[in-house]
């Protein structure tokens, strides 16, 4: 890869500048020549009145903003590689997107500031490294330099990686803040659609269930990484979407809350694994206000899968266990009483006819086991409480 230094005034970076406000997104400048935000880069994450504004400030301080890299197209077009984020922020401001905060706590838009301050900015220049090779060399090279500062996330590194038709409308859907079904769907998936946290989550989901074990292999790719390269060249985005929209249709339906629990769990295979089964909302609803409720619950994301599965997996709930002192208690009195009527300390034990009938456990030996069951409604209480040999507790489970 050949990479040449040249510089560009902020005025000629900024002529023809383009920002599209619906989808977040510095689109061109350079009178046209340079596409800003070609399909791997992320979407503009700039906009919090902090990192935009501290560009300017830069600009204004003469501080230098660092080298910035173009990707040569053809003779008279490039795209941007590395500096979208600041160059959107240059061109957001140049235009009157934003203003910066003055002392007074006052936004001064560009055309406001006294002609000395805008001539300053307009002057500044911008170091920029005008990258020729090919696609493999700059993609590589893109993952390279974004190592330092706001690091790519795997999702980002991927849409780079994968660029085409497909990422882009996958973007348009999935990425797009704008989009009403934003807010809804964080409900249930999380991270920021501007960051590619949606996006992945939907890919994860779809991936899972249309790669099989031997396409992922044939592409040398996991599962996600092969759906993207095999239809990275589709145009639509039909089978990714439905059946984003069928998984988040089925959880909103069985389940008529908007709990934060509920935020990243593994819907997808929740989806897959349940959705043949008929369920009641309102039986649903009021088991999950009743688990919530439930002081001895200590895992509230666990409570969505345990009724799923039927209520049967009380790991996922992660019941409050028993004190160590309420189980040294309750193993003195149990080993004592044994001792004395000759038989286990272990009382599943004592009841059987095998060489255990007679045996004393060690403390370390055993472990706490409600009497009955919490799922049926025993309490984690000294007077429910039993030690059990480590063998019989693991057997036990709710009977």
């Amino acid at each position: 890869m050949i990479a040449t230094l040249k510089s560009f005034t902020v005025k000629e970076i900024c002529e023809g500048f383009v920002y599209n406000e619906l989808e977040g997104k510095g689109l061109f400048g350079l009178s046209g020549k340079l596409i800003i935000q070609p399909e791997y880069q992320r979407n503009y994450i700039y906009a919090d009145g902090k990192r935009d504004a501290a560009v300017i400030d830069s600009m204004l301080k003469g501080y230098p903003l660092g080298l910035i890299y173009f990707n040569k197209v053809d003779d008279d077009h490039f795209e941007v590689l590395d500096g979208q984020q600041r160059i959107t922020s240059i061109g957001r401001f140049y235009t009157m997107k934003f203003g910066i905060i003055d002392s007074n706590g006052i936004p001064q838009y560009f055309k406001g500031l006294p002609y000395e301050k805008q001539k300053q900015i307009e002057d500044y220049k911008l170091l920029v490294y005008i990258c020729e090779g090919e696609e493999t060399e700059i993609k590589e090279w893109f993952k390279t330099i974004n190592i330092a500062g706001i690091p790519l996330n795997d999702q980002e590194l991927s849409n780079a990686i994968f660029s085409g038709p497909f990422v882009t409308a996958a973007k348009a859907e999935f990425s797009n803040t704008r989009n009403a079904n934003v807010q809804m769907w964080k409900t249930y998936v999380r991270g920021e659609p501007n960051r590619q946290g949606i996006l992945s989550v939907a890919l994860d989901w779809v991936s899972a269930v249309s790669i099989s074990d031997e396409e992922a292999k044939k592409y040398k790719l996991p599962k996600k990484e092969a759906y993207m390269a095999k239809h990275r060249y589709d145009k639509g985005i039909d089978e990714l979407k439905t059946y984003f929209n069928t998984v988040i249709d089925w959880v909103s339906t069985i389940f008529d809350m908007t709990e934060s629990e509920m935020c990243g769990l593994e819907w997808g295979r929740f989806y897959e694994t349940y959705h043949n089964k008929a369920y009641n909302p309102k039986e649903i609803h009021d088991k999950v206000e009743k688990l919530y409720g439930d002081y001895y619950v200590k895992n509230k994301r666990g409570i969505f899968e345990y009724i799923l599965g039927g209520e049967v997996d009380t790991k996922l709930l992660e019941i409050r266990v028993f004190g160590e002192d309420v189980k040294r208690n309750v193993y003195a009195k149990q080993t004592k009483k044994a001792e004395a009527d000759k038989t286990s300390n272990c009382p599943l034990c004592a009841n059987e006819n095998n060489s255990n009938k007679t045996k004393i456990w060690k403390f370390a030996e055993m472990d706490a086991d409600h009497v009955t069951a919490w799922s049926k409604g025993g309490a984690t209480d000294p007077s429910n409480c039993q030690m059990l040999c480590k063998t019989h507790n693991k057997s036990k489970g709710n009977k």
